[in-house]
């Protein structure tokens, strides 16, 4: 199959992922803003007012590291079910294993473009301008969508064997909300909690996405170093995990 068909059966996948979710809903498309609308609302009024916190800019700090994570979640959530909820088609059809994985990797950066415009609303309302080093957002989001696509190769092959993956995976994704920067600053943990997390590619994006839309900060040299060969060791462990498993993945749908 040619790249040309393979891009292709991505972008149809992903629009498709996207069309089933809103499926029957009265305002169908309209949710795709409306639902992060209301929900970084909500979240907002919760945290500022509950949480007591000394960080600059946090209501904005606190929704940009929610839609980052989120991004993570879903991508790697829907990544992990792609083969299954699709074994219908891919037992009939020739389709690459890897697409589904990548394909929902598409869905999650497009729900992910949407909250970033219902971000710049509340940029608007806080009447907030963004530092100059916001332009290296769009590399940091590359790079987390690298690193989704990493995780969704072997988790995706896997599910398909071991089912309780998922429910590990799930517990993972909870246990890392509390452990990466969305909603504090590294500082507050212990020293040691620190020196083990910092070698995580997310905790890295989550750091460089707050640096550099709300302070106007530039990744080190030596962050950006980690983040990436952080990053593409995951995807090339994650490549090596999915060609070990995949090879038989059809007898096992």
């Amino acid at each position: 199959m040619n790249f040309a068909r393979r891009k292709s059966i991505i972008w149809d996948f992903a629009v498709t992922d996207l069309k089933i979710r809103y499926r029957k809903s009265i305002l169908g498309f309209l949710w795709t803003i409306l639902e992060p609308l209301l929900f970084l609302s909500v979240l907002y009024v919760v945290f500022t007012n509950v949480f007591e916190n000394k960080i600059e800019y946090f209501a904005l700090y606190l929704l940009l590291g929610i839609i980052m994570w989120n991004m993570l979640v879903r991508g790697t959530q829907m990544g992990m079910n792609g083969i299954i909820s699709r074994s219908g088609l891919l037992t009939k059809i020739y389709i690459p294993t890897s697409i589904p994985g990548i394909s929902s990797t598409l869905t999650a950066l497009i729900m992910f473009t949407f909250e970033m415009t219902v971000f710049g609303v509340f940029l608007v309302a806080f009447q907030f301008i963004p530092p100059y080093t916001i332009i290296i957002f769009p590399l940091i989001v590359i790079l987390e969508t690298i690193l989704i696509v990493g995780l969704n190769l072997p988790l995706s092959v896997i599910n398909v064997r071991v089912r309780d993956i998922q429910f590990i995976w799930n517990i993972v994704l909870h246990a890392g909300f509390f452990l990466h920067p969305v909603f504090y600053k590294m500082e507050i943990l212990p020293k040691e909690i620190q020196n083990i997390l910092q070698f995580s590619p997310m905790v890295k994006i989550l750091n460089f996405a707050h640096d550099a839309v709300l302070y106007g900060k530039l990744p080190t040299v030596q962050d950006s170093l980690i983040a990436i060969i952080g990053t593409l060791f995951v995807l090339g462990l994650g490549y090596l995990v999915f060609r070990k498993f995949s090879s038989r993945i059809m007898e096992e749908i």
